[in-house]
């Protein structure tokens, strides 16, 4: 009988950190969806234009910054809703006084949460922006790169960044795209 709990019990427990585990992969790599647009944004890049999926399920692991941020994001979020909650548990009175009163309403639970979704959504929309300013502003004090054609033709510039594809160039004040694996060599983006 105690095995068959006790197995019952693992497996539910292995269900739940899958599901876990998943949440917050998916959380992340929206995140990072999320960070790579403002930053390519700075440059007037849409970068959904041109990535394709694989650079976006890697992208909250390309740079260790939006990892962190992914993960304090979600952690300090999950934290404070959790603080929150204990805090209405335990110190009901304080915590009756501190709300107006509002936690008796019966909206209460619901409006709660949605005010630390879009908490939780400015925060990390704010902090992206700041990301992709941050960045593109250490991108532009960089050292110029060249870059050597199948013909020999030589292009030289700041690199921003690139996808599977594409690589992006900085020079001057002109934002140049260039494939890696076709015959056209650069296209300008304005």
């Amino acid at each position: 009988m105690k095995e068959g709990l006790i197995k019952d019990a693992y497996e539910a427990i292995i269900k739940e950190i899958q599901t876990v585990i998943t949440i917050g992969y998916v959380l992340t790599v929206g995140i990072g969806m999320l960070f790579n647009y403002q930053f390519y944004s700075e440059f007037g890049i849409n970068v959904f234009d041109y990535s394709d999926v694989f650079d976006f399920l890697i992208a909250p692991f390309a740079d260790f910054k939006i990892l962190f941020f992914s993960v304090a994001s979600i952690g300090i979020s999950s934290i404070i809703l959790q603080m929150d909650i204990t805090w209405a548990k335990k110190f009901p009175k304080s915590y009756s006084k501190a709300n107006f009163g509002w936690d008796k309403k019966p909206w209460f639970k619901k409006f709660r949460f949605i005010v630390f979704g879009f908490s939780f959504l400015a925060y990390l929309y704010l902090s992206a922006d700041t990301y992709g300013r941050y960045t593109s502003n250490q991108i532009k004090e960089q050292a110029p790169i060249e870059l050597r054609f199948a013909d020999n033709e030589i292009k030289s510039g700041i690199m921003i960044g690139k996808t599977s594809n594409i690589i992006f160039l900085l020079d001057d004040k002109k934002v140049s795209a260039i494939p890696i694996t076709s015959l056209v060599k650069e296209f300008e983006i304005k």
